[in-house]
C-alpha cells in the first residue's frame, strides 16, 4: 500500500505565519490531480485557493472550516493512486549492467550531465512549472510528460523485479525527508523559492539539504547551479536525514501533530462567553478572536502609533471648480474620471515636488536610521471591505493619467473587496490616499500606514458659505487632512504639499495644463 503524502500549509507570501481555513473543495475519498484547488484559505492579506502538489486519493483533511492553521502544519494527506515510481537510487548504478540489452535509451537519463543539449533541457525544466507559486514545490506544467518518460525508462531496465522491494522501504521515508526539505526551502516573504523535480532529485542523490541553500535565481529560486556548487562543498550532508531514513514511521512526526484541537478556540465562530466579566460585572455576550485582516490591521496600526512621531495638518478646500470641470467633461460625452482619480493625480504631482513624503525610515540593528527615497510612486488607496480595511496600491502611479488612475483604482478596489488582491498589490505602497468622505465625515486624524511616512485624507464635499471675490457665496467645500512622519520632514514641507494639492483642486485647469 502506498503511504499517504502529507501536504504542509506553505508560506502564502509576505512571510505570513498562519491562515484561516475557509472551505474545502475536496472530501476524503476524492481523486485529485496535481495543481487542483483543494481548499480556500484566508490570510491577513487576502483569500486564496490552495492547489495540491500531489495526485491521488484524499486520505485525510487536517482541519475544519473556521480553524486557523499555522504555516508548516499538515493541511491534507493524499494517497498516491500508483505506487511511487521515483527510484532515483536505481537509475545511476543499476542501469549500466543492462546497457547491452537496452542500449542508449536506458543510460541516457543518467549521463545527461555530459551532454550540452540535455543540459539545456535541464535549464528549461528548471523554469518549467505550473505557475502556482502558492505551492512552492515546482509542480510540472506544460512539460509534465518529461518526468513520466524517465520513470518508464527506469521501469523497463529489467532491474525492477529485484531492486524495487528494498528501494521501496527507503522511498517511504525519503518522501517525508523530501517534503520537509521542500518546506524548508520556502523563503519567508518570497513567493519564488520553487524547486524543480530535477533539482530536488540531484540534491537528494548527493545528500544536499535544500533548506541550507540560498537560491541565486529570481526571488530566491534555487537553481541547478546552486545544488552543483553545494555538491563540491565539503560536509554538506545534514545529520538529521540519517535517523529519518532508518525509522520506518518517519511519516508519523509529520502527520501526527494534529493541532486542530488547540486551533478550535481560534475558529471563525465566537467562543462561548463567560458568565460575567470580572471588571465590569456585566454579562459577556460574545468573544471574537482577533485574526485575519483585523489582526494585521491591529498590529500595523499599533506599530505605527508606537514608532512614528506623527503630526497632522488640515485645510478646507473649495472644490467647486473641480466639480464644474467634471460636469463639463460629462457634457462632452467622454468617459470622465472620478473625483478620487483627479485628486490622486494631484497627489502624485505633489509628491514629485515634495519627495520627502514619498520615503521610508529604516532602522539598522545597531539603532542607526536612514531615510530611503524612491524613484517612483506606488499610491495606496484605502478601501473598506467586508474583511476589514485594506490598502491596495497603484504601482508607478506618477506615470498614469487621471483616466488611467481611475481605471486602476476601480480595478484594485474591486479585487480587494472580493478578497483576491495579491500580497504585492496590498503591500507595496509608498504613500496612502484615504477617501473617508464616503462615510459622511469631514476629517480624521488618520494613522499612517506603516512603514510609509504620510497619508492624505479627503472628507465629504458639502455646501458651505465661502467668500469669493469679497462676496459671500455657497460653494462645494471639502477638508484635506495630512498626517506625516515628523522624522522625515518638518511642518513647512508638509504644509507645502497640502497647499499644493488644495490649490490644484481649487484651480484644476491651470495644473492639468502643466501635467
Amino acid at each position: 500500500m502506498s503511504t499517504p503524502k502529507v501536504f504542509l500549509l506553505p508560506d502564502l507570501g509576505e512571510g505570513l505565519t498562519e491562515a484561516e481555513l475557509v472551505s474545502w473543495h475536496v472530501a476524503v475519498g476524492d481523486v485529485i490531480a496535481v495543481d487542483q484547488p483543494i481548499a480556500e484559505v484566508e490570510t491577513a492579506k487576502s483569500t486564496v485557493e490552495v492547489p495540491s502538489p500531489y495526485a491521488g486519493v484524499v486520505a485525510e483533511l487536517h482541519g475544519q472550516p473556521g480553524e486557523t492553521i499555522d504555516v508548516g502544519r499538515p493541511l491534507i494527506s493524499v494517497t498516491p493512486a500508483v505506487e511511487p515510481v521515483e527510484t532515483p537510487a536505481v537509475e545511476p548504478v543499476e542501469t549500466k549492467p543492462v546497457e547491452t540489452k537496452l542500449g542508449g535509451p536506458v543510460v541516457e537519463p543518467v549521463e545527461t550531465k555530459e551532454t550540452p543539449e540535455v543540459a539545456q533541457s535541464y535549464r528549461e525544466e528548471e523554469k518549467a512549472g505550473s505557475g502556482n507559486v502558492l505551492i512552492g514545490y515546482g509542480t510540472p506544467g506544460g512539460h509534465g510528460t518529461a518526468r513520466r518518460t524517465r520513470a518508464r525508462r527506469s521501469a523497463t531496465a529489467v532491474v525492477e523485479p529485484v531492486e524495487t522491494k528494498p528501494v521501496e522501504t527507503v522511498s517511504t521515508s525519503s518522501t517525508t525527508v523530501d517534503d520537509l526539505s521542500l518546506l524548508r526551502t520556502r523563503v519567508p516573504g518570497k513567493l519564488g523559492a520553487v524547486i524543480s523535480p530535477l533539482v530536488r532529485r540531484m540534491a537528494k542523490e548527493h545528500g544536499v539539504d535544500l533548506g541550507e541553500l540560498h537560491g541565486s535565481g529570481e526571488s530566491g529560486l534555487i537553481m541547478r547551479r546552486d545544488v552543483e556548487a553545494a555538491i563540491h562543498t565539503p560536509v554538506v550532508e545534514p545529520v538529521e536525514t540519517k535517523p529519518a531514513v532508518s525509522t520506518s514511521s518517519t511519516n508519523a512526526p509529520v502527520v501526527e501533530p494534529v493541532e486542530t484541537k488547540s486551533e478550535v478556540p481560534g475558529s471563525r465562530q465566537a467562543r462561548s462567553p463567560e458568565a460575567t466579566d470580572a471588571r465590569t460585572g456585566l454579562p459577556v455576550s460574545s468573544r471574537t478572536p482577533v485574526r485575519g485582516v483585523r489582526k494585521a490591521v491591529a498590529a500595523n496600526m499599533a506599530r505605527s502609533r508606537s514608532e512614528i512621531p506623527e503630526a497632522t495638518v488640515w485645510v478646507d478646500v473649495d472644490a467647486t471648480a473641480l466639480l464644474e470641470l467634471r460636469e463639463g467633461m460629462k457634457a462632452g460625452g467622454s468617459d470622465v474620471p472620478g473625483l478620487l482619480a483627479f485628486i490622486a493625480r494631484f497627489v502624485t504631482a505633489g509628491l514629485k515636488k515634495y519627495p520627502e513624503l514619498n520615503t521610508r525610515i529604516e532602522t539598522a540593528e545597531d539603532g542607526s536610521q536612514e531615510i530611503v527615497a524612491f524613484d517612483g510612486i506606488n499610491l495606496g488607496i484605502a478601501a473598506q471591505t467586508e474583511r476589514g480595511l485594506v490598502v491596495p496600491s497603484v504601482r508607478g502611479a506618477e506615470k498614469l493619467s487621471a483616466r488611467e488612475l481611475d481605471a486602476e483604482i476601480r480595478r484594485l478596489t474591486d479585487v480587494a473587496r472580493q478578497g483576491k488582491a495579491t500580497p504585492t498589490e496590498l503591500g507595496s505602497g509608498t504613500f496612502t490616499l484615504n477617501n473617508y468622505g464616503v462615510f459622511g465625515v469631514d476629517g480624521s486624524a488618520a494613522i499612517i500606514n506603516h512603514p510609509e511616512v504620510g497619508i492624505l485624507g479627503v472628507g465629504r464635499i458639502i455646501d458651505k458659505p465661502w467668500v469669493v471675490n469679497g462676496e459671500l457665496a455657497v460653494r462645494k467645500v471639502t477638508e484635506l487632512t495630512l498626517t506625516f512622519d515628523h522624522r522625515v520632514c518638518d511642518g513647512g514641507t508638509a504644509a507645502g504639499f497640502l497647499r499644493f494639492v488644495a490649490d490644484a483642486m481649487e484651480n484644476p485647469t491651470s495644473l492639468l495644463a502643466d501635467l
